[in-house]
């Protein structure tokens, strides 16, 4: 009998936390509901805020002289693109570095891209070309480095002076030829499947596209007047007159101020100053002074405000 007393006596009292009958499966029903109505609902009100996609067709029939200039440092090898380094080519001292360490050029060439070959070459020869344009092949083939970067170099300048216009005569080689047959090509939306393809059954790599587009002025004209840029916030917002991401503002935020928006190498010091601000947040619990803050503000108190009211009722007024 005595055994049975202790035994009951050490089950803890039941009253001793309130209670009420909870149906999870209930709740999360109508939670779910809820939501997918919401969901359904504003989506046919205000529509997605995503503009049209930009495709090497859509630059090429609106800013066709854009897309010769961008065409022609492809082929010199004197875009953005050609001159990136890792993990695109292994262009000299183009990698950023943190201190001594080059984060960028770590992992290595991972995606080769020669611009030359894979963006304008390429894709002409796997096109059925007119006898002028196998002619013009044939002519570069047959040319030298020094050659190609002469023949460019001309034709580029040339474009940049007639500022839309018909340059004038002038050494140039092959390269008039080849450029208007790849924007002949653009316009027909051929040269985005043939980018996209590259040996793949499915096109759904965009990686080369992407990388033509962002050699140009026109995307990143098209992403300046939606706020995209990088030093307009870009990172956090959206297109149009829409919320953007703000959880990504710390990240952003140091883009907007020097030494970071001016250098060359923001991305590695960025990546590398959030890296450390990650580390220390997650060391808070492990730093004297810094994991007391808590403590010391009582911040606690005011968030859980109504059961510290709850247990001073209880104990009533204080015996002075």
């Amino acid at each position: 009998m005595k055994r049975r007393t202790r035994k009951a006596a050490a089950v803890p009292d039941s009253g001793a936390f309130p209670t009420r009958p909870y149906d999870l499966v209930k709740e999360f029903t109508i939670a779910l509901v809820v939501v997918a109505l919401l969901t359904v609902g504003l989506a046919a009100v205000f529509s997605s805020p995503d503009v049209k996609p930009v495709t090497l067709a859509s630059w090429s029939r609106a800013d066709g002289a854009d897309f010769r200039a961008t065409a022609v440092s492809e082929l010199g090898g004197t875009s953005s693109t050609a001159e990136y380094g890792a993990p695109y080519n292994h262009t000299p001292g183009a990698a950023q570095k943190l201190g001594p360490v080059g984060l960028q050029s770590a992992a290595g060439v991972r995606i080769p891209v020669d611009t030359a070959n894979d963006f304008v070459l390429r894709p002409l020869r796997n096109a059925p070309e007119p006898p002028a344009v196998g002619a013009a092949l044939a002519a570069w083939d047959g040319a030298s480095a020094a050659r190609h970067a002469a023949w460019t170099s001309a034709y580029s300048d040339a474009l940049a002076k007639a500022n839309g216009g018909t340059p004038g005569q002038g050494d140039y080689g092959p390269a008039p030829v080849l450029v208007s047959r790849l924007l002949q090509l653009a316009r027909g939306g051929a040269l985005d499947g043939q980018l996209q393809a590259e040996g793949k059954f499915y096109g759904t790599d965009y990686t080369r596209p992407l990388l033509f587009l962002s050699d140009g002025s026109y995307l990143e004209s098209l992403a300046r007047a939606d706020h995209l840029g990088g030093d307009q916030w870009g990172m956090m917002n959206e297109t149009g007159n829409y919320p953007g991401q703000a959880w990504l503002w710390l990240y952003t935020f140091w883009y907007q101020i020097d030494p970071f928006k001016s250098s060359g190498n923001a991305d590695a010091l960025i990546w590398g100053l959030m890296a450390l601000l990650s580390l220390v947040l997650l060391l808070v619990p492990f730093i004297p002074g810094v994991r007391s803050i808590p403590r010391w503000t009582r911040v606690h108190r005011l968030i859980w405000r109504t059961y510290y009211r709850e247990q001073a009722a209880q104990r009533g007024p204080r015996e002075e």
